[in-house]
């Protein structure tokens, strides 16, 4: 998928860029601090995972300020791992003409690293406003147990929504983004490109639609169970039906962009979601793209998609993902599960070993 752009919410502030100073290898001693022992009139301890070369990463501890008027304290929940955006930035693949760019809201640190990196992110507010307190919030924060956080940052998470389900906030934002940019019609003939979880993801929204024709593409045979468990039809990329009113593409491939071009139906548009960072892509643009008088449009998170850019702002569009996150169907969807303490050797793993589709990191309860 396309990572969170640094002008998706403001950087981090002056305050927490200075906090750095104060990062620290994780010890064996240290411990998680919890709510019941925090004193609310000083600064805080968290931690937060670093990717600290190409390959590595570790847990440091950082202190936190107080959270000053407008601010929450947010004790995490769960994060999320966006596999392929997250494998890029530990990889050390994010090309340098575009690192300004693609930096995360709440990243600390530069590409290739060290860097704090992440935003999939579910807490609970425990300090802050009266009408924040107790809530569950989604934000695009990086993995770390306790942030301060602007209020106008956070997303409500509604009722009816599970704090595990709400990490995918961020993906149906992506997902819903595309939908704003491509505006399927009554009837339209869609295919999605790539059973990745940005593509699973937009074909569980799209199952929605009142379309003539809906079709999950995937060179993996073993991506029909998915499309089979969110009653999608499924096809092979030789089995797939041509002539579509609108292709998307998430499978971040050559053959795959490729293919979708194939697919795609005359004066139509293919929507772009992959983030394909340093790889090369030769298209044969002297084919259909040429012929069929195609359209590649890029579909970024970064910015709400032009149809609806000046009636919706970045926050209705979140607002709109954690409202769509009730359907226990998106539970498909988190297939992987550690705690926080093991996030650096499970992502070293993880990563050596490509598959599923989001990783779940849990953070310990007060009580443990």
């Amino acid at each position: 998928m396309s990572p969170v752009p640094q002008n998706e919410a403001p950087q981090a502030s002056e305050r927490n860029k200075q906090n750095t100073a104060n990062f620290r290898p994780q010890r064996a001693s240290d411990r998680f601090i919890s709510t019941m022992t925090i004193s609310h009139e000083h600064e805080h301890e968290a931690r937060a995972y670093w990717v600290t070369e190409t390959g590595a990463g570790e847990l440091r501890s950082e202190t936190i300020p107080k959270p000053e008027d407008g601010e929450a304290l947010v004790r995490t929940l769960y994060s999320g791992v966006s596999r392929g955006t997250e494998r890029v930035v530990h990889e050390g693949r994010v090309p340098e003409r575009v690192a300004d760019l693609m930096q995360a809201p709440h990243q600390e640190g530069d590409f290739p690293g060290p860097v704090k990196y992440g935003y999939l992110n579910v807490g609970i507010v425990e300090e802050g406003p009266d009408e924040w307190r107790g809530k569950t919030v989604f934000s695009l924060h990086p993995h770390q147990d306790f942030y301060v956080m602007p209020t106008s940052q956070l997303t409500s998470i509604p009722q009816g929504v599970p704090a595990r389900r709400a990490v995918l906030t961020g993906i149906v934002e992506v997902a819903i983004n595309a939908l704003w940019e491509a505006g399927p019609r009554l009837g339209d003939r869609v295919a999605v490109v790539g059973g990745g979880l940005v593509g699973g993801v937009l074909a569980t929204l799209l199952r929605k639609y009142p379309l003539g024709r809906l079709q999950l593409v995937d060179a993996d045979p073993e991506k029909r169970k998915l499309a089979d468990t969110i009653n999608v039809d499924f096809a092979l990329p030789e089995e797939a039906q041509d002539n579509n009113d609108i292709v998307f593409h998430c499978s971040a491939s050559n053959e795959g962009l490729k293919l979708s071009l194939q697919l795609a139906g005359d004066d139509s548009d293919v929507i772009e979601l992959s983030w394909f960072a340093d790889k090369e892509v030769t298209l044969p643009l002297g084919e259909d793209f040429h012929a069929r008088r195609l359209n590649i449009r890029s579909s970024q998170v970064g910015a709400v998609a032009l149809p609806r850019r000046h009636r919706r702002t970045n926050a209705q569009r979140l607002q709109e993902a954690a409202n769509q996150l009730k359907d226990p169907l998106f539970d498909t969807f988190l297939t992987s599960e550690c705690q926080f303490q093991n996030l650096p050797n499970t992502l070293t793993k993880m990563f050596e070993r490509p598959g599923g589709f989001c990783h779940v990191v849990a953070y310990p309860h007060p009580e443990d």
